[in-house]
């Protein structure tokens, strides 16, 4: 193990900034279920979140909020992206990634129908219009998926001439477990392994499910990249895994034991109960914040402080 990557994990202590989720459902309408799993990006010195809100049928739509402190977030009162294309229909727009390249925001969110989920992408200026790009990762494709496709965690900055982007997939032993792929134009995706960059572990927190978190990031030392893993109960915690900054297929370090996991009643009670689902990453002043899915119905935050091996 590199000594570079045992930092990177050790000195990322995690503590809950607030102990109340900072998001929670309201009213009867489109956010009446559910508001969980966010997105986060700082624009014009101010944190934006667009977080997935369900309805009481369980349709899906991504709601925008944005704060001036990153825990305080006023909410539009209309969603920003609702389910139109026939892949997202009755199902909807779920969990979304957000990662700005140049001056346009790439968003990766699963397009769900009902009947099949699926990676898409959609591009924006400002982050409230979109424009769809479709499906990125159709399902039931792959070289080691054999059903659904979701949670893109992109790249910014390419490596070899092209960007990468972390996502999972289900192996054929029906446990989902994590896959890269790279593209030239963000558009088209070619995968880059022929097994998961990232697979499952028997015995440990990340057992049933390897997902990727937030948008990698690039550091000195490696690829970070925050990682959602389930166990066979479906108890959901976080992992800590860093890849080589000149390969992204080649794991320098993975955490043994989570490094989040549910402990308040508000993430142990919800739809779904047992899940701290990380989503979103801020770097503001000298500390991380992470924006997390809690029981798939609220929005927690918590914090890591700055460390010499993220910058």
């Amino acid at each position: 193990m590199a000594a570079h990557a045992q930092q990177a994990s050790g000195n990322f202590e995690w503590k809950r900034v607030s102990e109340t989720p900072i998001l929670a459902p309201r009213g009867s309408g489109w956010e009446s279920a559910g508001t969980f799993n966010p997105a986060v990006v700082m624009r014009d010195g101010k944190f934006v979140m667009l977080y997935r809100a369900q309805d009481g049928s369980g349709t899906s739509r991504l709601g925008y909020a944005e704060s001036g402190d990153g825990i305080h977030f006023t909410r539009r009162a209309e969603p920003v992206l609702t389910p139109e294309a026939p892949y997202e229909k009755d199902g909807g727009v779920e969990d979304p990634r957000i990662v700005k390249i140049g001056a346009t925001y790439y968003l990766t969110y699963t397009g769900y129908n009902k009947k099949d989920a699926q990676l898409c992408l959609a591009t924006s200026r400002d982050l409230a219009h979109w424009e769809r790009k479709g499906v990125i990762l159709p399902a039931y494709r792959g070289n080691w998926n054999k059903a659904w496709t979701k949670s893109g965690a992109i790249l910014t900055t390419k490596i070899r001439g092209e960007y990468w982007m972390y996502w999972l997939g289900t192996a054929a032993d029906k446990t989902d477990q994590m896959g890269l792929s790279r593209s030239k134009d963000l558009i088209h995706w070619t995968e880059a392994t022929h097994e998961p960059v990232l697979p499952r572990r028997a015995g440990k927190f990340d057992s049933r499910v390897v997902e990727p978190g937030p948008p990698p990031i690039l550091t000195d030392t490696g690829i970070v990249l925050i990682y959602n893993g389930a166990d066979e109960k479906l108890v959901y915690r976080t992992g800590i895994a860093v890849f080589d900054r000149e390969d992204p297929s080649k794991l320098l370090y993975r955490s043994e034991t989570p490094v989040f996991a549910p402990e308040l009643e508000w993430e142990k009670t919800g739809q779904v109960p047992n899940v701290v689902f990380v989503e979103g990453m801020v770097r503001h002043r000298d500390r991380w914040l992470l924006y997390y899915g809690a029981a798939d119905k609220f929005v927690g935050v918590a914090e890591a402080q700055e460390i010499q091996s993220i910058k």
